[in-house]
């Protein structure tokens, strides 16, 4: 998952009034300052959470400056005097909210948090007064109906469309009360995506279970048993203590023998956020969805489904149904056999009348892995040692890329788990800043991420390529008392994924940071950190860093081979849980009446085709499903789906010319990777594959074809 510049983003909330923020810049504020730091990069060991505010509403004062010298110039409207001096406007403004967000998702405390509810409504304010400026507007109008006058290029053209839809995808053409109702609209819906993602963390943080009985945690591993005694040990308990966060929650449903233990922790993590409490968000997904279509058929939409897709690769609704149905039918039959034979081992160890739960399927999908390849997670840890992987992941950027990664201690950090690269092309030249960030905590949320502190731009005067600062957030696996960090297979995997957003990001190379790096379509935005994925299995990359952490040994043949093996284990159900998703986003937003009815219900009959387990009426997903709800994916989880059909046909191309083919992954930066949004994805794709993909890589890749 990338996350993008919050910025352009018209979210938010309740209005409060402007007066109780001072714009009046304070001494000793880091914002207010060059950043005396290595590559300018942000000083977080100067920065407080008093020094957010003030620097907020000086860069809104400084932007709507800006803006009134766009609006009141008195020249004819040109591509210069408009368009790009829009595009630079709100520097400081972008500079401070770059960091604050970044800290709310990774860094968070209550007073943070607290601020973010305060600024918001603000934030949305400044945005629709940009928005539906009419004189900003109609000067901007004036140049792209006049675009053939100004001898534009393709980034610039590019630029140009991007800021007059923009305009017109904010409101810029309503009139009267649509247009205050469209402010009203979306002021509301930027509190509501914070209220989500808030109920979602605490939820998530005030969840403990504890054990002190350790017959209970038969079939766990050491690995399990030590994390979750450190875990107790930092709760000040006794025994063992689990969380909802993966590295804890997926060991335990998946080796734990007690089933009433693995059913608690199940429940507790499926019914978050539904619970008779404070962070219910039952209503706030009804109030988001009815929002959404709301805002959407003010502007002429019919669904906000329909909305969104006009600026994805997709289109249009019919055509993402199209290829999630096509995925369903061809995968569906296999989902089945994959689901009897669980089934079987579950009877064959339970009894013939056994009803295999959802919690119970990870735990025999575990036992039926080892069973059929002789393999699991805990054999495969020694070798992924996480500073081993790390110099892979690395070391695989240098054999593709010629780029090399050089710790930087002096660069400051917003944590003390957080290490500082800088990164350097093939030339030596300085390439970019790459932050890293592991392990769970309080104030990170769940998941793993990539994302900027700073994008990446050329100064049109100097051709100064002004180069950006990266960051990749995790949440792996923690080192204990006895052992470093050791990864399981699917963090490694995660690893590379992100590592290839971060790639989409380091590697940007655009005249305008509003399309630089990972600035694409949403569903395009996935295949630079989906194809990292398919290294994952290859023994040749294994090779160069999967060590036994005590012996030193290389990671054997016979397990690499094993790996292969089992690389399409139960792969098709893991097709329909994401098809299960992407169904469930577009049956909320593709709706085009208000939604007042079961949210429970209704998600369980959007994705019934894809289930497989029995339902359980308590659990509920969409109330803690911050992809679509808080996390710019509305309307678009499908893509996940879609990029790995990209993915799959992109990398035959490694496959044909060799693993670490250099000609082949020149071409993939230069044509994929550097480019950002300056051209539509499908022209970007067919200059580096020479086609149009179809789904048949993917199917042959997974053993369906």
């Amino acid at each position: 998952m990338i996350k993008s510049k919050l910025i352009t983003l018209t979210l938010l909330c309740f209005m409060i009034s402007m007066q109780s923020c001072s714009s009046k810049k304070e001494a000793n504020n880091p914002f207010f300052e060059e950043y005396n730091t290595p590559r300018g990069t942000v000083p977080f060991h100067k920065i407080k959470t008093a020094h957010f505010e003030p620097a907020i509403m000086e860069g809104i004062k400084q932007h709507e400056e800006e803006i009134e010298a766009i609006t009141n110039n008195p020249d004819s409207p040109t591509f210069e005097n408009t368009i790009l001096a829009y595009e630079k406007s709100g520097k400081l403004l972008d500079k401070v909210l770059t960091v604050f967000f970044n800290l709310k998702s990774a860094e968070t405390n209550d007073d943070i948090q607290a601020l973010a509810q305060k600024i918001m409504p603000v934030l949305s304010e400044h945005s629709n007064n940009i928005s539906l400026n009419e004189d900003l507007f109609k000067r901007v109008k004036e140049v792209y109906e006049n675009q053939e006058n100004f001898q534009l290029n393709q980034e610039q053209t590019q630029l140009l469309k991007n800021s007059y839809d923009g305009f017109v995808r904010s409101g810029a053409n309503l009139e009267g009360e649509a247009k205050e109702k469209y402010r009203e609209l979306s002021i509301k819906l930027s509190q509501l995506g914070v209220q989500f993602a808030e109920n979602n963390l605490k939820e998530t943080n005030n969840y403990k279970l504890n054990i002190t009985e350790e017959e209970k945690l038969a079939g766990l591993p050491e690995s399990a048993l030590d994390a979750a005694k450190e875990t107790a040990k930092e709760n000040n308990e006794e025994g063992w203590t689990f969380t909802l966060h993966a590295p804890s929650y997926i060991p335990l449903l998946t080796y734990a023998d007690n089933r009433d233990l693995r059913k608690e922790l199940y429940m507790a993590y499926n019914t978050k956020c539904t619970k008779d409490n404070e962070y219910n968000n039952l209503e706030v997904v009804k109030d988001i969805v009815n929002t959404e279509m709301e805002i959407a058929q003010l502007l002429g939409y019919n669904s906000y489904a329909d909305y969104t897709l006009v600026k994805r690769m997709a289109q249009n609704s019919d055509n993402v149904y199209k290829l999630l149905n096509e995925l369903l039918d061809a995968y569906k039959p296999t989902a089945i056999k994959e689901y009897n034979e669980v089934l079987a081992l579950a009877k064959k160890e339970e009894g013939t009348t056994f009803e295999l739960m959802p919690w119970d399927w990870s735990y025999y999908s575990n036992k039926l892995k080892k069973e059929k390849f002789d393999i699991n997670d805990e054999m495969l840890r020694p070798y992924f040692e996480l500073s081993n992987v790390e110099k892979g992941v690395f070391g695989l950027a240098t054999q593709l890329y010629g780029i090399t990664f050089k710790e930087n201690k002096e660069i400051p950090v917003y944590h003390e788990d957080v290490k500082a690269y800088e990164v350097f092309d093939k030339d030596g030249s300085f390439l970019s800043v790459l932050y890293t960030d592991f392990h769970p905590r309080a104030g990170k949320s769940s998941g793993a991420w990539m994302t900027s502190f700073k994008g990446q731009w050329i100064e049109e005067e100097t051709k100064e390529n002004s180069r950006p600062h990266i960051t990749l957030v995790m949440n792996f696996t923690k080192p204990t008392a006895n052992k470093p960090a050791l990864l399981t297979f699917d963090e490694v995997t995660t690893f590379l994924h992100e590592f290839g957003h971060s790639l989409h990001g380091m590697f940007a190379n655009t005249t305008y940071e509003s399309m630089s790096g990972t600035s694409v379509y949403r569903d395009f935005v996935e295949l630079p950190s989906q194809i990292m994925e398919n290294f994952a299995t290859e023994k040749e990359f294994l090779n160069t860093f999967a060590k036994h952490y005590e012996t030193g040994e290389v990671i054997p043949d016979e397990l690499v081979q094993r790996i292969k093996n089992s690389a399409n284990f139960n792969t098709a159900n893991f097709c329909l849980r994401q098809l299960g998703f992407g169904l469930l986003d577009m049956a909320w937003y593709s709706r085009t009446e208000p939604f007042t009815g079961d949210v429970k219900a209704y998600e369980k009959e959007a994705w019934a085709k894809t289930q497989l387990l029995p339902s359980i009426d308590e659990t509920c997903m969409s109330t803690q499903f911050g992809h679509i709800f808080a996390g710019g994916y509305a309307a678009g989880y499908y893509g996940y789906k879609w990029a790995e059909v990209l993915d799959a046909d992109a990398f035959s191309l490694f496959q044909e010319k060799g693993l670490f083919n250099q000609e082949v992954a020149n071409s993939f930066r230069e044509n994929i990777l550097s480019k950002g949004g300056t051209e539509h994805p499908m022209t970007l794709y067919k200059r580096f594959r020479g086609q149009e993909p179809s789904i048949d890589a993917l199917l042959v890749r997974n053993g369906i074809k």
